[in-house]
């Protein structure tokens, strides 16, 4: 009874685990066999999956690559298709998957990160070396160039698109501008940063 019991809670968790969020997130789908591509839209995406509007017409069974915005590159089958709207299984590891599951956590978040109160935070000059850490999984060293509460400022050539989360430190954000010297980061969850948190990454990259 308690073998039945564990499998059937197993069998929940991961119904729960590969739940679709519903977003509104711009994509490129890419498709091997006959190397067509377009823009898409992602209606809803999960660990396990997406739902996508397109202009293609394909069949399911169909081998794609997606692009998503703050996503990053995602392979995967067509296992649904109608006019239009058609379903997406992804095949990826294990480990993949926790990372997307993370990206939509993140991305579920930002709503707690209110604008008006980002602006009244005030930024205070800071200077360290850092790294962060992009949606595909890429490092990137930077320089801080000023911190608040909400956010940091980085010196960086690399400028992920606005919109893609990011991990610095011990704090997740999402990039919110470009500048001449680099990019700004909203910090999402909100909870109050401090220059300690971000010292994780420095020293790990003086390693």
């Amino acid at each position: 009874m308690k073998d039945i019991e564990s499998v059937i809670a197993k069998a929940k968790a991961e119904r729960r685990r590969f739940r679709r969020v519903r977003v509104d997130l711009k994509g490129r789908l890419f498709v091997p066999a006959d190397s067509r591509e377009c823009h898409c839209k992602v209606i809803d995406l999960s660990p396990g999956g997406a739902s996508l509007e397109c202009e293609l017409a394909l069949e399911q069974g169909t081998p794609i690559v997606l692009y998503v915005d703050g996503f990053g590159r995602l392979e995967g089958n067509v296992v649904r298709n109608a006019a239009g709207d058609f379903g997406v299984r992804f095949s990826c590891t294990p480990a993949k998957r926790e990372r997307i599951a993370e990206q939509l956590t993140l991305f579920m978040n930002r709503a707690l990160v209110d604008a008006s109160e980002l602006r009244r935070h005030d930024r205070t000059p800071t200077k360290g070396i850092a790294r962060f850490t992009r949606a595909d999984g890429q490092f990137v060293a930077c320089e801080v160039l000023d911190l608040s509460v909400s956010g940091v400022s980085l010196k960086t050539d690399v400028r992920p698109p606005l919109g893609e989360f990011v991990l610095i430190g011990q704090m997740a954000g999402r990039v919110a501008r470009h500048h001449d010297q680099g990019i700004g980061i909203e910090f999402v969850g909100g909870t109050p940063v401090s220059a300690d948190r971000l010292q994780p990454a420095r020293t790990a990259l003086a390693r």
